[in-house]
């Protein structure tokens, strides 16, 4: 696992190579998770399937060998810092005006503040907090569960979802977290255990009992549905058919799920048909005689997917296991009060805040940037080792995530696999929140929010102005 404690050493080789050792784990290396991605504006973003290669960006000619971060490292002059970050503060592509929050990640220590407390659209930044929640409720490193049971008859088998929406549909691959649990790897598995009985037909139903709710939050927009921008709630899935923007996910998951485990089946000589929907909802005994399991990435690399995609369906799909866990129900305001009192029981002022779900897609939701920076801080200073997992594994600038496409320009492309952090973006909103080492080897933590945006291209010309404000936070040692 992750940890905070170790030193960080970036170093940037011109030509084929570039390399950024991960200490701090906070400041990542060039072996990144995934590939870039186009992150869509007008709703927040969503998730894709994780890749296996990330292309080396191309590092300004300019650039030097960076510092190692170190806590012996100077803290920048919060005076210095205010006065290098005035004009990208200032830049009108921000107006009305962002509320900011810099802190010195070792310490704690507050080096710029601008509008903290005031509340402001947080757009999948919000997730943070669902993190927080999730991590520190679900055990990161448990898997889940995908099951096939004998049913009430010799004739009839069971498909137990367990909370994996991402299943392969032949071989699972065992170092790939959209993927690793395959179908085909459990039908093979029903296959032998049904060679003594000589059962070559038959009948095939699914138990989706398992944190069963509302398949979609009250405020979500059926257009941001339809276009894309999130999928349905469920616990059983098929990796690839995750909700892309423009590739709505299916309706119905749980069916599409079936029927791919009907052609596995037949691929292992298992003649199945599958059992009408209405049947779905019977929860199977606890002592049904189990035929296959095949399990899923663990939970905290799950969550790190649908941070690292901004993907609303896994978040909110995360965060109604955790509820369950906790005791709560599975509907949307139950997952809702979940986050909000296990954050508060962390020491988190919510004073401010508006949630409506766990996503951060509903319209109406508030968060200040100073209850964004606490969230962080949690995990940026090492106090709350599930967190401090979770920033570790935040999108990477100019390389992976929803920051794949970003940190190109020459202005700011020096930040290219220095800065972690999670986006929020909504129409009319762009915020980011994360972590980034200054010249001098200083880690600093970082919370920008932008809302009340003009139409039209103001949202990706604020995207641009918070890539420079990083790029400053980056470059300005600031002693």
């Amino acid at each position: 696992m992750r940890r905070i404690l170790a030193a960080l050493l970036a170093v940037v080789v011109l030509g084929a190579v570039y390399t950024t050792l991960d200490v701090f784990d906070i400041v990542p290396g060039i072996l990144t998770r995934d590939q870039p991605r186009v992150a869509p504006t007008p709703a927040a973003t969503t998730g894709t399937a994780a890749p296996t290669t990330v292309p080396v960006p191309t590092v300004n000619a300019a650039a030097q060998p960076l510092e190692p971060a170190s806590a012996s490292a100077p803290i920048p002059d919060p005076a210095a810092l205010a006065s290098a970050l005035a004009t990208v503060v200032a830049d009108p592509a921000l107006r009305p005006g962002p509320g900011i929050v810099v802190r010195d990640a070792f310490t704690g220590q507050t080096l710029l503040s601008k509008d903290a407390t005031k509340a402001r659209v947080p757009a999948s930044t919000a997730k943070l907090l669902t993190a927080l929640a999730v991590g520190t409720t679900l055990d990161p490193l448990a898997t889940l569960p995908t099951r096939v049971v004998q049913g009430a008859r010799p004739d009839e088998l069971v498909l137990v979802a367990g909370g994996d929406t991402m299943l392969a549909r032949g071989k699972g691959t065992p170092t790939a977290v959209e993927g690793r649990a395959g179908l085909g790897d459990l039908a093979g598995q029903v296959a032998s255990a049904l060679q003594g009985a000589a059962t070559t037909k038959v009948t095939l139903r699914l138990d989706t009992t398992y944190a069963k709710g509302p398949r979609w939050a009250p405020g979500w927009s059926q257009a941001d549905v339809k276009a894309g921008y999130t999928g349905g709630v469920s616990m059983l899935g098929l990796a690839g058919q995750r909700a892309v923007p423009f590739k709505p996910a299916p309706r119905n998951p749980e069916a599409a799920t079936g029927a791919a485990f009907v052609s596995a089946l037949a691929k292992a000589g298992i003649t199945a048909t599958l059992a009408p929907e209405s049947t779905w909802s019977e929860k199977v005994p606890a002592g049904a005689t189990e035929l296959g399991r095949v399990a899923s990435a663990p939970i905290g690399d799950i969550l790190a997917l649908a941070l690292d995609d901004s993907d609303n369906a896994l978040t909110e799909g995360l965060a109604r296991q955790a509820t369950v866990k906790a005791g709560g129900s599975t509907s949307f305001a139950a997952a809702v009060a979940f986050v909000t009192t296990t954050v508060e029981a962390r020491g988190v002022d919510l004073s401010g805040v508006t949630l409506k779900d766990a996503s951060g897609l509903t319209s109406g939701q508030a968060i200040p940037p100073q209850v964004l920076s606490d969230v962080l801080q949690l995990g940026a200073d090492g106090s709350v080792p599930a967190m401090q997992d979770t920033v570790a594994q935040l999108p990477v600038a100019g390389l992976s995530g929803t920051l794949s496409t970003r940190f190109h320009a020459k202005s700011t492309r020096a930040v290219a696999g220095l800065a972690r952090a999670k986006t929020g973006t909504l129409t009319g909103v762009s915020a980011m929140a994360g972590t980034v080492i200054d010249a001098d080897g200083r880690v600093l933590s970082f919370v920008v929010e932008a809302d009340g945006l003009p139409g039209g291209v103001g949202t990706l010309n604020a995207r641009a102005a918070l890539d420079r404000f990083v790029a400053v936070l980056a470059t300005c040692g600031c002693p």
